[in-house]
């Protein structure tokens, strides 16, 4: 694992949480659950392609 895979989850999570209060205080609250909703896809998309790494890896050590 890579330091910037940390550092690309944080980045997604501070601006989806700088959107979430900004659409929040106008009043759009329904956009602020979509925008954490959306938030939320990304990082999985991030991690499912590293564990799809790694499980490519362990495959290759155990000879499976």
């Amino acid at each position: 694992m890579d330091i910037s895979l940390i550092l690309k989850i944080t980045g997604v999570g501070l601006l989806v949480s700088v959107g979430c209060q900004i659409l929040s205080k106008s009043g759009r609250d329904e956009q602020a659950t979509m925008l954490s909703i959306a938030g939320i896809i990304i990082v999985m998309l991030l991690i499912i392609s590293e564990l799809n790494g790694l499980f490519s890896m362990l495959s290759t050590v155990f000879n499976f």
